[in-house]
């Protein structure tokens, strides 16, 4: 039995993966207008088991809250949920702790992120 291709090129998980999350992607970091205090409560289509539960004003849960968001938020959510200025702020250490797609989705999409990795001249 002999084996043959397929007609058209199959993507690959991470060229889905890419894709998907950056339909979610605002137009511009300034569409975020999340809290930059307080306690947010994610709805259950964003995070379905665990902690909901985030205090922005601690540095821990920030990033719990970010990583979540990013990872499972539509564009709505990211929104609403995620702080322009406390996104940019933080980029350096989250874009280690967020999947490549991820990562590379932003970085490509907004360039003021990976400006705020590199240090002051």
């Amino acid at each position: 039995m002999a084996v043959t291709s397929p007609p058209h090129p199959v993507p690959d998980a991470a060229e889905i993966l890419r894709a998907r999350y950056a339909r979610r992607l605002p137009a511009r970091l300034e569409d975020l207008a999340g809290p930059a205090r307080g306690l947010v409560d994610l709805p259950l289509h964003v995070v379905w088991s665990g902690r909901r539960s985030f205090e922005v004003d601690r540095p821990r849960a920030r990033m719990g809250l970010y990583r979540t968001v990013l990872a499972e938020g539509q564009r709505e959510d990211l929104a609403r949920f995620l702080d322009r200025d406390l996104l940019i702020g933080q980029w350096p250490v989250l874009r280690t702790l967020i999947s490549s797609q991820i990562r590379d989705v932003w970085d490509e999409a907004f360039p003021e992120l990976t400006l705020a990795r590199r240090p002051a001249a």
